[in-house]
């Protein structure tokens, strides 16, 4: 049975003796007894997934900050440090499946910050990632049964919260479906969007519940 744990990259940046700019940047680190050429492989792809984030806020990010702070000579009034922070969470790990997502959160001044969501589902055994599509192998028209399925439990979630998506939301569902934005939980297959994709920022990162086929397979 794989095992995870979590990995961190951090740093305080400064620019004339001010904080402009922090980040903090968890990954997993999968253990899996038997199987060492898979555990190599999935945590390489993890390691360099967080150095390429890394490299984004030495080369995207603190500059940014630098450039809002560097007209402030003594840090009156305080400048407020810019944040990275990217942490994830499993959702699933029994037999050779893992599923997890990643919350990269950033905040760059303003009222509020945004968060991005990533997500992966393993197959540890063979060592590849799981795409949407193999949950429905003979249904080449499961993406309208999905849409479906999301519209019933937004319009259930309406009548205690109005206004908490957007009037147009049936047809944004299809135009911002994207398949890769999923992750398995005990209880089904987790769709999710992005913030502002089909509802206000008040609402997050909307999910959904997708129930699993019947004799839904735990490893492929």
């Amino acid at each position: 049975m794989q095992t995870v744990s979590t990995k961190t990259l951090q740093d305080t940046m400064y620019y004339r003796a001010i904080a402009v700019f922090t980040y903090q940047i968890d990954y997993p680190h999968f253990s899996i007894p038997h199987h060492m050429d898979v555990e190599q492989k999935v945590n390489q792809y993890y390691i360099l997934q967080s150095q390429k984030t890394e490299h984004y806020c030495h080369t995207v990010l603190f500059p940014q900050a630098v450039e809002s702070a560097r007209y402030i000579q003594t840090n009156r009034p305080p400048f407020y440090s810019y944040q990275f922070q990217s942490i994830f969470q499993v959702t699933l790990n029994q037999d050779c499946i893992t599923s997890l997502y990643m919350d990269q959160y950033e905040y760059m001044g303003g009222a509020h910050g945004s968060t991005l969501r990533l997500s992966d589902t393993w197959n540890l055994h063979e060592g590849v990632r799981l795409t949407l599509d193999q949950f429905y192998p003979s249904d080449p028209d499961f993406p309208q049964k999905i849409f479906q399925m999301i519209e019933i439990q937004i319009a259930e979630r309406l009548k205690d919260s109005p206004s908490s998506y957007f009037d147009n939301y049936a047809a944004l569902i299809r135009q911002n479906f994207h398949p890769e934005n999923f992750y398995l939980k005990p209880e089904g297959i987790i769709i999710y969007y992005q913030q502002y994709d089909i509802a206000p920022y008040s609402t997050g990162i909307p999910t959904f519940t997708i129930p699993f086929q019947e004799n839904f397979p735990t490893c492929y």
